[in-house]
């Protein structure tokens, strides 16, 4: 899992064990199980969120006690990093036939 804050990789946080409300990151001490660190976090959707049925969280920093949160792949900021392959794609894609 990496921090959505400073980018650090929480290593002991892994795919068998869920993220606590209390967990926090080891290098910067700030809250893991917060819609930053989410993989539905889309500042671009309703309630920042791409779950429809998750309720509004009002501090996105914050730990809440979402039961749709999961471990997202995000950078420092909160922001998903698109794998070089898809970049390559989506571009190439602008100039297809």
């Amino acid at each position: 899992m990496i921090c959505w804050k400073c980018g650090a990789e929480v290593a002991e946080i892994s795919g068998e064990r869920k993220v606590l409300r209390a967990d926090s990151c080891p290098k910067c001490s700030s809250d893991l199980h917060a819609c930053k660190n989410c993989r539905f976090y889309d500042r671009q959707y309703h309630n920042q969120c791409r779950e429809t049925q998750a309720e509004w969280v009002n501090d996105k920093e914050r730990a809440n006690y979402c039961d749709y949160f999961a471990p997202g792949t995000r950078t420092a900021g909160g922001t998903s990093k698109p794998s070089n392959d898809q970049v390559k794609s989506a571009f190439d894609g602008l100039f297809k036939d």
